[in-house]
């Protein structure tokens, strides 16, 4: 029912591993396409908000004149946000209530299909068109999960960047001089079976690894000869 949406592009196509859209309901789906797009441009918002002070510096001048803040004096990242005075946060918050309260987002307007009359990549071309809401909803896709790293690198490293060599107590460094940890990787174990640091599990897992993927190696020559 929504295989010719905007957002489903190859190679995954219509991607819904969780089932969301199994009742078939346009309904729900288009709720879900506006939140999706909502979250997706702030996310973008927010990864480059993460980005552009690390390469183009900081405004100058004064944050906070009265609280003696200067612009400088904000670290980038996670550790901004006890740095920032209240009063600051609380224009935040208003500018947040007006863009959510300035226009009508009721099912079947404008602004509920994500059209706040902001118009800048669009074109009078449909296919062209139809190309920058696409992009539109993948880039903010990616952003959604970069922004989420970036906060998950910060808070174990301290760093925006997630510099790693901050983070002294991972216990995956008891084996980051082992074979097989290469650029551009690393020490590559996403679902943390190294976590414990225990020696003698990790050369179980090594001896098997090396097993497998000489099996492997020959079934692969075998297929192909």
């Amino acid at each position: 029912a929504f295989e010719s949406e905007l957002g489903v592009q190859a190679p995954v196509g219509f991607w819904d591993p969780a089932g969301l859209s199994s009742d078939g309901s346009v309904e729900n789906f288009k709720r879900r396409r506006a939140t999706e797009l909502k979250h997706g441009r702030i996310a973008m918002l927010a990864t480059m908000g993460y980005i552009t002070p690390e390469i183009t510096g900081k405004f100058p001048g004064y944050l906070s004149p009265s609280a003696g803040l200067k612009f400088a004096d904000v670290p980038n990242g996670l550790a901004a946000i006890s740095k920032v005075p209240q009063a600051g946060w609380g224009q935040i918050l208003l500018y947040m209530a007006y863009c959510e309260a300035s226009q009508t987002q009721e099912p079947g307007t404008a602004a509920y299909a994500g059209d706040f009359g902001w118009k800048v990549l669009t074109s009078s071309d449909p296919a062209e068109k139809t190309k920058k809401l696409n992009a539109e909803l993948a880039n903010g896709r990616l952003a959604m999960m970069a922004i989420i790293g970036m906060f998950f690198q910060d808070g174990l490293t301290g760093s925006a960047w997630g510099d790693w060599a901050n983070y002294t107590a991972s216990p995956l460094r008891a084996f980051e001089s082992e074979l097989g940890v290469q650029d551009p990787v690393g020490f590559w174990d996403p679902v943390g079976f190294t976590s414990d640091g225990d020696v003698a599990s990790f050369k179980r897992r090594r001896s098997v690894e090396l097993k497998h993927g000489r099996i492997s190696m020959m079934a692969t020559m075998g297929h192909w000869t």
